[in-house]
């Protein structure tokens, strides 16, 4: 007799989670939700730019009503800090005059944007609410490679890829004059990291080059607002430690020539008294721990994320 490989720990995640829409200066507020992904507001002087969308159109209006209690001034601008697509596909509600994003996040939605956003909707259907409301694939209508600067009036907003960690095209907002940063997945607070697409050894460096920026404030991908330095630290830290700790367990389990459901269990038995108590612990593992195991071994860039791939790893994950 077959057995059905049990569903990913998120399908059957189907409570609401609060929202908290926090003021971190006049032109800076943090959208979060209890550890479901998180949306950045930059008030300018003549525009406003969302940094991130929600996942669909209809879970953005109440982005859009929130922004709305605090200025009437345009959304203008999108900022999408990667790819994946629980934090673009509701782009199109802002209806913004420009989408922007890095080089690197165009050239992987062209690569992979598609296969993930099957993939996504299948694993996290509650993040998806109205998926019907999505219009497709969001696509930047601005690139840039490195670093860009916009003027909201006289507010400096800093784009810039600090490098890859999460994805290879993650992007972050600075605000240099108040030290505020957007940092998007690259930092989580009190949520586990997904790093199914992520660059193990080059993330911690990435974690650095914020840390040098010295924020004193910072919106997590995931997780709640960071509004003290010392919060700021904390999350840093976090996301530092869990990264390197699932690499070093995954590493390990390689060179002894254990096989990936054999690493995953080790893996997951070593992290969960530190980090199960993190969102989406359950969720993240097998993901994290197949991509570090790929990037160990012989895949130095993230193969493309499909929803047989995540079936077929599901299942010899449990066989």
């Amino acid at each position: 007799m077959t057995q059905t490989p049990k569903a990913f720990a998120s399908q059957a995640d189907l409570q609401e989670k609060k929202v908290t829409f926090t003021k971190l200066s006049d032109n800076a507020y943090a959208y979060t939700a209890e550890g479901d992904p998180n949306t950045g507001v930059i008030v300018g002087d003549d525009a406003v730019m969302v940094v991130d969308t929600q996942a669909t159109p209809l879970m953005a209006q109440d982005v859009i009503r929130r922004i709305r209690e605090v200025t009437d001034k345009p959304i203008k601008y999108v900022l999408m800090s990667h790819y994946h697509a629980v934090r673009v596909l509701g782009a199109s509600a802002y209806q913004p005059q420009q989408i922007i994003a890095s080089q690197d996040t165009y050239d992987l939605i062209v690569e992979r944007g598609a296969q993930d956003m099957k993939s996504e909707i299948e694993r996290f259907p509650r993040l998806f609410r109205a998926v019907e409301t999505i219009p497709g694939l969001t696509w930047p209508t601005m690139t840039f490679k490195g670093e860009m600067t916009l003027w909201l009036g006289k507010l400096e907003v800093k784009l810039m890829q600090l490098g890859r960690g999460h994805t290879k095209g993650d992007t972050v907002a600075w605000l240099p004059q108040q030290k505020i940063l957007f940092s998007g997945d690259l930092v989580e607070f009190d949520a586990t990291p997904y790093a199914g697409d992520a660059y193990f050894k080059d993330w911690p460096a990435t974690l650095d080059r914020i840390a040098a920026l010295q924020p004193s404030a910072l919106v997590p991908g995931r997780g709640a607002a960071l509004t003290t330095p010392d919060m700021v630290q904390a999350g840093l830290a976090g996301t530092r430690a869990f990264v390197s700790d699932l690499y070093a367990s995954v590493k390990a389990g390689a060179a002894a020539g254990k096989d990936l459901r054999h690493i995953y269990k080790d893996t997951h038995a070593a992290l969960k008294p530190k980090y199960g108590h993190w969102v989406i612990f359950d969720h993240c593992m097998p993901f994290d721990v197949t991509r570090a195991l790929d990037e160990a071994t012989q895949h130095p860039d993230p193969r493309i994320w499909t929803a047989e791939r995540d079936k077929a790893m599901w299942e010899s994950l449990e066989s």
